[in-house]
């Protein structure tokens, strides 16, 4: 009995062998590409802020018409935190720790993560949009033709704009969720309102949780935007691959964000 592999099966493993080299290979061809646009990103810094008009009208397109999602997300999620954070700390006698457990959770964890979320989706797919539609309008391929460098008069304001606006949402969101774990703390269950601050005073460190909170919120600015632009500017110039490119800026942003916070958090807290 022949034990020898078909010419059939031989072929279909050849196939197969040469599709996963073909898709490993653009992957890191597309590593290659954004790594190159990273770097040449962070060296127009200089640059882009020399010329502060253009990142100024960015950081109002991508701040200020993301604000009210910000600010409306965190003061729910500071209703939610001073609710469940009241009835957790209520059965070991230390109700009044619910100001802490509000301020730590915002700007530790959810005031970074879930305003670079809320970012990605606001922002972030209409950054991808934008660039995209530009890209399959010709008008990247014409401001080339006239010498302009795309890179740097397109896509380096709204990078450093975007990395500038993310702190200061963070900031944003954790402020209006303490509020509103206040409200619910203070004003709606009946917490004292002296031991609700006086624990978050004496609890909350500066350097080490308001600190690492900005330092998130910073690198989650930097990936976000990043992503964003990237995809816009390799996106296929049709409807379609705009569209697609939009929901991998989702995906792809809302996914590293998590990752890089497990990350951040095991390297900050583990010091």
């Amino acid at each position: 009995m022949n034990s020898k592999p078909s010419v059939h099966t031989r072929s279909w493993f050849i196939g197969l062998f040469a599709d996963i080299g073909l898709a490993v290979r653009r992957q890191l061809t597309d590593l290659g590409r954004a790594t190159r646009l990273l770097i040449e990103l962070f060296s127009l810094g200089w640059t882009s802020l020399k010329r502060f008009g253009l990142v100024r009208d960015q950081i109002h397109f991508l701040g200020n018409y993301s604000l009210a999602i910000i600010a409306v997300s965190g003061l729910f999620v500071g209703f939610v935190l001073g609710l469940q954070g009241y009835y957790t700390l209520q059965r070991y006698g230390s109700s009044e720790a619910v100001g802490l457990l509000v301020a730590l959770s915002l700007v530790r964890e959810l005031g970074p993560v879930v305003t670079a979320l809320l970012f990605a989706g606001r922002a972030g797919t209409s950054l991808t949009a934008e660039i995209g539609l530009m890209k399959a309008g010709e008008q990247l391929s014409a401001m080339e033709m006239m010498a302009i460098d795309p890179v740097k008069r397109i896509l380096a304001p709204r990078f450093w704009a975007g990395v500038l606006t993310m702190p200061v949402l963070a900031a944003v969101f954790s402020a209006v969720g303490i509020i509103g774990g206040w409200v619910v703390g203070v004003v709606m269950i009946g917490v004292d309102a002296s031991s609700f601050w006086s624990q978050m005073q004496g609890g909350v460190d500066v350097w080490r949780d308001v600190g690492n909170g900005i330092v998130k919120s910073c690198v989650f600015g930097v990936t976000v935007t990043f992503v964003a632009l990237y995809q816009g500017f390799e996106a296929q110039p049709t409807p379609e691959g705009v569209s697609k490119a939009t929901t991998r800026t989702v995906v792809i942003a809302s996914l590293l964000v998590l990752a890089l916070d497990f990350v951040l958090t095991a390297l900050m807290f583990s010091i």
